[in-house]
């Protein structure tokens, strides 16, 4: 079948993400856990792809695959590929991909009470992604960080990004999260 994105799509185009027969497992005293077991996706440029299924239907792990945040052991990335930009990050060292992460490919956490630092201020971690990626000093972060906070209507944002993450709401603190992640402009 032939989606709708397939029939407008040139044939020459080349997926800015590719996932290839992806499997991801988790090793238990019980044996191994086949979480993600044969996963295969394109996103090109400009595309929106929603991954939908069950709890436990391995939506998460194939996102922290790519991401490759699956914590080893007890998980491990068996067998697969993952393109971004044509180049396997698989064969890519922790370092590399410190460097990708957020500036080339990033993603937004399901809980971002659990995803941020309860001891940082909201506009410092934010900042840390422009301190990171851009090697902007603390000000020119701050300020970064203030502006992307804006952007995610989020009101106040000077005294927002002054804040702890348990000051803010639920929506507020996914918005900040949807601001880190778009912050360095992944492709």
């Amino acid at each position: 079948m032939t989606t709708v994105s397939e029939a407008i799509r040139p044939e020459s185009e080349t997926p800015v993400l590719r996932v290839r027969d992806l499997r991801t497992h988790f090793f238990t005293s019980q044996g191994a856990v086949k979480s993600v077991d044969g996963v295969n996706l394109e996103v090109f440029q400009g595309e929106t792809l929603g991954i939908v299924g069950e709890s436990g239907s391995g939506k998460s792990v194939t996102a922290l695959s790519v991401m490759r945040l699956i914590a080893s052991p007890p998980g491990q990335i068996v067998s697969g590929q993952i393109e971004l930009g044509g180049e396997d990050l698989l064969t890519f060292d922790a370092a590399a991909m410190r460097r990708i992460r957020g500036r080339r490919i990033s993603m937004i956490f399901q809980d971002p009470l659990a995803s941020l630092n309860p001891v940082l201020r909201i506009g410092f971690q934010l900042g840390e992604v422009f301190r990171h990626h851009l090697g902007l000093d603390g000000k020119r972060a701050e300020s970064e960080a203030v502006r992307m906070l804006r952007a995610m209507d989020i009101p106040s944002p000077e005294t927002r990004a002054r804040s702890y993450p348990h000051q803010l709401s639920g929506g507020m603190r996914q918005r900040a999260m949807i601001a880190m992640a778009l912050s360095c402009k992944p492709e």
